[in-house]
């Protein structure tokens, strides 16, 4: 009883309280984020080597959250512009859904670099670097649904709790610098409670999961909360550190392998380290006012810009949301709206691009682009409270879309698979998202059947029992 007395004097809330430490919220990402469900004792986040070499050495993924219409930007469809205003023969599809006459792009399209690939005019900018992308116009999904599809996409699984794509990444390979996350997950604020299930570590250990940055603060000691104490010396905060980890120690050895509390210590240990490197990492206003001009001032082009330094200073993961609440569903419209989008985009991936090309580093960094799905080729018929009767726009479409990748390994200049001759459905090459996957893992590294966890007495993977590697994609 005296034992038990001694243990629970004071809680680690309260004493945090009492110190009034100023520990970094971003490194406590994993704690507040959600508990691990299972847990390792040696630190999951020191570098490791991949299953065999490769030339891909972190990831930058620029997610396009909403589902960005392929047929007005990567996947050239001539046909459907000979249909616009028209009834497309559905039928031929196996489909009996009803929809609206043919919508064709209402932007031009044209061929750039060696290899000829044709891209639309609202990432011209972009388009510069065709000939050091393969574009996969032939990826499909499961549902039209936004929630599922984003979980798929990220997660592997469109239902279940599953380990984040960014998670499985630096479970593989840990990460280079040990002073900043691993995984960064940057999303502008106001995103609903689903979109933080994306960058979730699921059963691995919870400091594997993404840290949620708000790219739309603009100073530093907002983006990143408690970035510095405004309490206690530097100092001050190592001795109340030790103090607390001692006491999570004598914890952890009276309750064997405490994966919650694991977690916690791995946190907290981060935190501190993160207060040295943090501050320069997301200050962009460190950049010279011509590059912050190449990237552009929205909150996607500060993203972007930030995924670059901190590249550069070794996180392994990186990706950048465009916008939160699907501002890429445009059911009306479309025209106007994908010119909004796209023109900071194009501006800020271009400069991305040039920089890590520049730098030499485009080589060993995967850049991704992306959505959860595509759109479809027909109009969206209007529905009472949703587009006010408008018909400028496209529904959502699992069927049939558009990834691309740049450096990192893969083969250049490539276009690999298509959809039908109007952009519904993938009829060439089909690529299902857990091929993708499987793919993206290769390039890392790893053979997507052997990166497995144990949980819950079965052997876990991204992929889960599916996916194959498209060879044609790696050069």
């Amino acid at each position: 009883m005296q034992g038990r007395l001694e243990e629970l004097f004071m809680t680690r809330r309260q004493l945090l309280g009492q110190m009034g430490a100023g520990f970094a919220g971003l490194g406590l990402a994993g704690v507040l984020a959600g508990e691990a469900q299972a847990g390792e004792g040696d630190n999951p986040m020191l570098p490791r080597k991949p299953h065999f070499p490769v030339k891909a050495k972190r990831v930058i993924f620029l997610f396009m959250n909403g589902g960005p219409s392929h047929v007005d930007t990567w996947d050239n469809k001539p046909k459907l512009t000979e249909y616009h205003g028209k009834a497309l023969p559905m039928s031929n599809y196996g489909t009996e859904r009803k929809t609206g006459a043919g919508l064709g792009s209402p932007f031009k399209f044209q061929k750039y670099g060696q290899s000829g690939i044709e891209v639309s005019e609202l990432f011209s900018k972009t388009a510069a670097f065709v000939d050091d992308m393969c574009v996969i116009n032939s990826m499909h999904a499961d549902v039209p649904n936004h929630e599922p599809s984003l979980l798929l996409m990220n997660c592997g699984d469109a239902r279940q709790i599953r380990p984040s794509f960014g998670s499985w990444t630096c479970y593989g390979l840990g990460t280079m610098n040990q002073n900043l996350p691993g995984y960064i997950a940057m999303c502008p604020g106001g995103f609903p409670i689903q979109e933080t299930q994306n960058w979730q570590a699921g059963f691995l250990p919870g400091v594997l999961a993404g840290t949620y940055i708000d790219p739309s603060k603009r100073d530093v000691e907002q983006l990143v909360e408690h970035i510095r104490s405004h309490y206690a010396s530097k100092e001050q905060q190592r001795e109340q550190l030790d103090l607390i980890q001692a006491l999570n120690k004598k914890h952890q050895a009276a309750h064997a392998k405490d994966a919650q509390l694991e977690s916690r210590i791995q946190s907290l240990e981060l935190a501190y380290r993160m207060q040295s490197e943090a501050t320069d990492a997301f200050d962009i206003n460190l950049e010279s006012e011509s590059t912050r001009e190449r990237y552009g001032d929205g909150n996607f082009a500060r993203g972007v810009l930030m995924a670059r330094r901190l590249a550069e200073r070794g996180v392994r993961f990186i990706q950048v949301y465009s916008g939160a609440g699907q501002p890429w569903d445009l059911h009306d419209d479309l025209a106007d709206g994908m010119r909004r989008l796209c023109g900071e985009a194009d501006k800020a991936i271009s400069a991305l691009l040039t920089d890590l090309k520049q730098s030499g580093m485009l080589e060993e960094t995967l850049v991704i682009w992306g959505g959860e799905f595509g759109r479809t080729p027909v109009v969206e018929l209007p529905t009472p409270g949703a587009n006010a009767g408008k018909m400028n726009g496209r529904d959502h479409n699992h069927w049939g879309f558009t990834y691309w990748m740049a450096g990192g390994g893969v083969k250049k200049g490539t276009v690999y698979g298509a959809t039908d001759e109007f952009g519904f459905k993938a009829e060439r090459n089909p690529v299902h998202i857990h091929d993708f996957h499987a793919t993206v893992l290769h390039l890392l590294g790893f053979d997507h059947t052997k990166l497995t966890y144990r949980y819950a007495g079965r052997d876990f993977r991204l992929t889960d029992v599916h996916g194959n590697v498209i060879k044609e994609l790696i050069a």
